[in-house]
């Protein structure tokens, strides 16, 4: 459904309702692991689950998952337990080398500062031209994570999302892509900037956003 950031007291109430009845809280972090944060949303939201997943942005891109908890939890795989856990490309060197230079680079919060800043911008310059161009549009963000919605209430979840105007979006989709700037090219994706967009590619973007605006009224 694209970037919809939880509602306050969302996770807070998963936690404390999991914790109650003795369930597993389980983070899927694929898409926000690292990216948010080096501890992913949960650093972000302040929210301990009992087992954490990632995906593919622990090896800096190449092909990897992993997923990592609560040592009760954890103590039940094997050689310590009886749960039996292998993967083909288990510790596959590349991806493994990819990964540690990419945990390098975000060890500290330099990355992440400059991240949520170059977020903050796109997302102020993207409303600020959706409303010269006389657009209705939300756009949600969460970090370096951000979605275009073309409507004019709140995006909070997924019947909320439903609402948008898929069809405005894919002509802003089109609008942007010929000017040089690749979105997902689905409504209910979310998008990503990376330490790689300078203060000039956030610049550019917001510039092409204008121009894409105008052909959505």
């Amino acid at each position: 459904m694209g970037t919809v950031p939880p509602s306050p007291g969302f996770l807070e109430g998963l936690r404390e309702r999991t914790a109650s009845n003795d369930i597993v809280l389980i983070f899927d972090e694929v898409m926000t692991g690292f990216r948010l944060a080096r501890g992913g949303a949960q650093e972000m939201y302040g929210i301990t689950p009992d087992l954490t997943t990632l995906g593919k942005i622990v090896g800096g891109g190449m092909p990897v998952g992993a997923y990592g908890g609560k040592a009760e939890i954890m103590n039940k795989l094997a050689p310590l337990g009886p749960v039996y856990q292998a993967g083909t490309l288990s510790g596959n060197p590349l991806t493994m080398a990819t990964g540690l230079a990419t945990l390098t680079i975000i060890d500290n919060d330099a990355a992440h500062i400059q991240l949520d800043r170059a977020g903050r911008i796109l997302e102020e310059g993207l409303k600020e031209a959706a409303a010269k161009a006389g657009v209705s549009a939300t756009v949600n963000r969460a970090g370096s994570m951000f979605t275009v919605f073309f409507t004019d209430s709140p995006v909070t979840d997924y019947e909320s999302a439903l609402k948008c105007d898929t069809a405005r979006f894919s002509t802003f989709f089109s609008g942007m892509l010929l000017q040089g700037i690749l979105l997902p090219p689905s409504q209910f994706e979310a998008a990503f900037i990376s330490i790689a967009h300078d203060d000039e590619a956030i610049e550019t973007t917001i510039k092409a956003a204008g121009e894409a605006f105008k052909k959505c009224k």
